[in-house]
């Protein structure tokens, strides 16, 4: 027998009933970002690695350990996205996006690639709805966009399960003076700290701070703390931002020790994190990057951003909220019935579909009787039966059957449409 190959580890099958649950979720992210002026903008799988490498940073976990990356026919050096915000300022500044200011507010969604120990809400393919916004400076655009997530949560039905935790890490200086602190510290406590952490000292000291170890939690209680070597211009946004969420009335916790895992990060970070999803906590996150257009060939453009887990928000829904739920379904089931009636049946199928183009029609194929034909209308959940015999085609009439009451009647077939129409309200196809 020859061996079945399956999904590799870490990266996942999403079957059609789960499919539609994420198309119906993804569509009311989509609408809320749509209502605040975003426009969506698509990227790229793959970049040259250079590129987040110089984004991201290269003594960071993600560029360190965790990119697939690869060498392709022509010896370009490519990379699997690690991460979406890296790939908007490309694309932004190679099609003349990012020019004096300009505002921008993008949205992009799919998928990315990390290679890391495979759990439950962390995968080594997964997917991110990001959105990021050019051109504006001021903390009034960071507070709305954390407005704007919050109207994600209570559409969602989950703003009770969610909470906001918030910091500022300031410049590019007061990081560097901080830094030179920190270090000093840790150097004098190295004997306590583990290996992972005694690794990162002297490369990316700051990502001790988030560390999941209770014991170098407990030291770190006792460290220089970034707040004090803020300058004034990171004080006064922060104050401002946190003025807005006040007014706003949207709760939040200062987390002195969020400092999130990318360098070109500056000023605002925040996530959105649960207890409902174990040590995957986080949900969505961001910040700005004020610096990152020009590192990357740019002007100097300000900017920020926040990226949405899927996944992890997928399993939240369906833990928290069991009746959000979207079931498979068709709208009609076409029954035919007869010798050689199922080519009149098509026909009648397309001519409804050019009526109806907002409706989910389906026809039976492959024969069978009339009961085993209601049971896949039945399976399908469909809420009405169009029923075509040998009689009712040579008549051009139909049979239109309610599968909710049971009543039925006999149209002409150009009247069938407007019958339909009548059951099924227009709207828009997922």
């Amino acid at each position: 027998m020859v061996k079945r190959i399956q999904v590799i580890r870490g990266m996942n099958d999403y079957l059609p009933e789960e499919t539609i649950f994420w198309q119906h979720l993804e569509n009311l992210l989509k609408q809320v970002l749509v209502s605040y002026g975003y426009r969506e903008i698509r990227l790229p799988i793959i970049e040259q690695t250079l590129l987040f490498k110089r984004a991201i940073g290269k003594v960071t976990d993600v560029v360190e350990k965790e990119m697939y990356s690869f060498e392709d026919r022509n010896g370009d050096h490519l990379t699997l996205r690690p991460e979406g915000t890296a790939s908007c300022v490309r694309a932004g500044i190679e099609h003349g996006l990012l020019y004096n200011n300009i505002e921008q507010r993008l949205w992009y969604i799919g998928p990315m690639f990390r290679h890391e120990r495979p759990q439950k809400g962390r995968y080594r393919q997964f997917h991110q709805l990001g959105a990021e916004v050019f051109g504006q400076q001021g903390p009034d655009i960071d507070a709305e966009l954390i407005m704007l997530t919050m109207r994600w949560w209570q559409t969602l039905g989950i703003s009770e399960h969610v909470r906001l935790e918030l910091n500022s890490i300031g410049s590019l200086d007061n990081r560097a003076r901080y830094r030179k602190a920190l270090v000093t510290f840790l150097v004098q406590h190295q004997k306590h700290l583990d290996e992972n952490c005694r690794s990162r000292m002297h490369t990316n000291p700051m990502r001790i701070l988030d560390t999941k170890n209770t014991n170098i939690q407990r030291l770190l209680n006792d460290a220089p703390v970034l707040a004090d070597y803020l300058d004034d211009n990171a004080c006064t946004h922060f104050s401002g931002l946190c003025k807005f969420l006040d007014i706003a009335g949207i709760n939040y916790t200062i987390n002195p020790r969020l400092v999130r895992g990318l360098d070109y990060y500056n000023d605002t970070v925040f996530e959105w994190v649960t207890n409902n999803l174990g040590s995957q906590g986080t949900l969505c996150a961001g910040g700005r990057y004020d610096r990152l257009v020009e590192q990357l060939g740019g002007r100097a453009t300000p900017a920020i951003g926040i990226a949405i887990g899927l996944d992890r928000l997928v399993l939240l829904m369906q833990g928290l909220n069991p009746g959000f739920s979207v079931k498979s379904r068709v709208d009609a089931y076409l029954v035919a019935v007869g010798e050689n009636i199922q080519f009149a049946a098509m026909l009648l199928a397309e001519r409804v579909r050019d009526a109806l183009p907002f409706l989910r029609l389906m026809i039976n194929c492959g024969g069978g009787s009339f009961k085993k034909q209601f049971g896949r209308a039945d399976k399908y959940g469909a809420r009405i039966a169009l029923v075509l015999g040998e009689s009712e085609a040579a008549a051009q009439e139909v049979i239109l059957k309610d599968l909710t009451t049971g009543n039925q009647e006999t149209l002409a077939q150009s009247d069938v449409a407007a019958r339909i129409a009548f059951f099924i309200p227009h709207r828009n196809l997922i």
